[in-house]
């Protein structure tokens, strides 16, 4: 799913790939839950996202197990294009290097959110609507 031939990362290009996303990257995503939310938690760049992860995750699961369906396919993709770009630490910036290695994985989380911000609000409203903490 990952190239590291030099490219700008922009709404094309998240677009696109969360686009290639198919139920086998989605499953990756949520078995590696745990991993992508200590990485978003221990970089200083992408704290900012800890809650959102939390919300990602959790339409993500509700989604898999059947219990929230009112969600777009391309939603889906995008959460877990997202989470699986952060996870991978050899992507366009390697996360190894100081200083700038987790602003490529900034811009994708940034861009995605942008296709998946209404889901992710209608999602929160059904949790408070159905009594569960998101």
């Amino acid at each position: 799913m990952f190239s590291r031939k030099s490219t700008n990362i922009d709404e094309k290009y998240v677009e696109e790939k969360v686009a290639k996303i198919d139920e086998g990257d989605v499953e990756m995503a949520a078995k590696n839950q745990q991993e992508i939310s200590d990485k978003i938690l221990n970089a200083n760049a992408l704290k900012k996202y800890t809650e959102l992860g939390k919300v990602m995750f959790g339409m993500l699961q509700d989604y898999r197990k059947g219990i929230y369906k009112d969600v777009p396919w391309f939603t889906i993709a995008a959460i877990a294009f997202a989470l699986l770009y952060v996870l991978n630490p050899l992507d366009m910036m390697p996360d190894f290097i100081p200083g700038v290695g987790y602003v490529d994985d900034f811009a994708v989380l940034t861009f995605s959110l942008r296709f998946m911000e209404t889901d992710l609000h209608k999602y929160l409203d059904w949790k408070l609507e159905e009594g569960e903490e998101a």
